[in-house]
């Protein structure tokens, strides 16, 4: 895993699609803190003129699988199991920031948050999820 994270970082990585095909880059990885930056495509705009609400979701989640995997030990492996989203702003353009943080971590359930911001760092979405830590088969 140690090795992901250091490649997921690096300029033009290949080792996540999603991120690739998104745009996602990575501002930061630590045990702390994972902060995300997703630049604006016109296509993440839905019908009533906003950044859809799943682009916002996606982005959030990513942050806070990024910043579960950042605190596995060796021999372990997550999966998200819920998540929750509350919607404070809407955002018509710009990058979004997601910054997500490690709230506990237990020995089978991880619980994280993220909040995810404007290109003038207004608050748009809150999130919180649960990430089942598991055994990585060989």
């Amino acid at each position: 895993m140690k090795e992901y994270l250091k490649n997921v970082r690096l300029p033009g990585q290949t080792v996540n699609p999603l991120f690739a095909y998104l745009g996602v880059t990575v501002e930061e990885i630590s045990a702390q803190r994972v902060v995300l930056r997703l630049p604006f495509r016109p296509g993440f705009i839905q019908g009533g003129g906003m950044i859809a609400g799943g682009i916002i979701a996606t982005l959030a989640d990513e942050a806070m699988a990024h910043a579960a995997l950042a605190a596995l030990n060796p021999g372990e492996t997550t999966a998200t199991i819920e998540m929750n989203i509350r919607y404070l702003n809407a955002c018509p353009s710009g990058a979004i920031t997601a910054t997500a943080s490690l709230v506990k971590k237990g020995r089978r359930i991880m619980t994280l948050q993220a909040e995810i911001a404007d290109a003038s760092r207004q608050a748009i979405a809150q999130a919180g999820a649960s990430f089942m830590v598991l055994s990585k088969k060989s």
